[in-house]
């Protein structure tokens, strides 16, 4: 079957300007895209928007175009897509795959406790579907998704480019996922499965501490009927704790006084080799390399990783 297009893209969320770690991540999904011959286009993920800061957006689209890394289209901005995902909501509901929940935190780990089952899994507590069968007089917070129905496994395999063949359990491992959010929100999962099959993405390439979320992605994407595209997690970027570098662990701005410099820095994280000259030299060195490093298929999936 004739493979469509690449289209890969990066996805920011404006909670703060750019850090090391996710440089990481732009540069490979730049360079992966560019490595196809594809398109590479910049994704606002700004649903959340009381984390959002003021001025971020400008900041990174900045720290981007310093680096040399221009998307072939304007941005998109989640922001203004609410009308795409309560679509996607209306479709889940009327095929009975999501229901109003009205559970608090606090019910939902009374609820545990009470089954001997205080399952909880990055944080979150692992949802005991006890809205399934209605909301018992309780106000609607939140919409899920329906991840124990008939004729559906829930146990979800995937190929990671990189980290190889997944599989994850969503029904006992995570429960019944929220779409919407009690504060009228849209939740990440439903948000990036729509923006990603309204823009056509065929690739994903994103950091290892996103690959957690593929399964239910995946998930979504059956009940919605949307393509899966292929994805690879890139390395991690470490803080001094040992714990992935992030804003919230107080990861600092990029410092682009020398913009190959930090380049050469999330090309190290790649395994990529320190390249000089100009940026679009050194862009287009790793291009090379990339290119050369996830070899073309001749079938099914369109990469891998060859040996070192």
């Amino acid at each position: 079957m004739r493979q469509p297009p690449y289209i890969g893209r990066f996805a920011p969320s404006p909670t703060g300007p750019l850090h090391a770690g996710s440089l990481v991540a732009a540069l490979a999904s730049w360079l992966d895209a560019r490595a196809h011959g594809g398109q590479w286009l910049v994704r606002i993920e700004d649903v959340d928007t009381p984390r959002c800061v003021p001025g971020a957006v400008e900041t990174i689209l900045q720290q981007l175009a310093t680096c040399g890394l221009l998307p072939d289209a304007a941005p998109v901005y989640q922001s203004q897509r609410g009308l795409l995902y309560q679509q996607a909501l209306d479709q889940l509901t009327r095929a009975g795959l999501a229901y109003p929940c009205g559970c608090t935190r606090q019910d939902i780990a009374s609820a545990l406790a009470k089954s001997g089952q205080a399952r909880e899994r990055h944080s979150e507590l692992v949802y005991p579907g006890t809205c399934r069968v209605g909301l018992r007089d309780k106000p609607a917070r939140a919409w899920r998704f329906l991840t124990t129905h008939v004729g559906q496994s829930t146990e979800v395999s995937w190929t990671d480019r990189r980290l190889g063949q997944q599989t994850q359990n969503i029904s006992e491992q995570v429960g019944d996922f929220v779409l919407r959010r009690a504060d009228g929100l849209w939740a990440y999962q439903l948000a990036v499965v729509v923006d990603d099959a309204a823009q056509g993405i065929t690739d994903v390439v994103r950091g290892e501490d996103l690959a957690d979320n593929t399964a239910r992605q995946i998930l979504l994407q059956r009940a919605l009927g949307l393509p899966t595209p292929r994805y690879l997690h890139t390395p991690l970027v470490l803080g001094a704790n040992g714990e992935k570098l992030s804003k919230q662990n107080g990861a600092q701005a990029l410092l682009l006084s020398d913009p190959l410099a930090a380049l050469n820095a999330a090309a190290a994280c790649l395994q990529l080799p320190a390249a000089s000259g100009t940026l679009s030299e050194a862009l287009a060195q790793w291009t090379h390399q990339w290119a050369a490093q996830w070899a073309l298929k001749s079938h099914g999936e369109r990469f891998h990783h060859s040996p070192a």
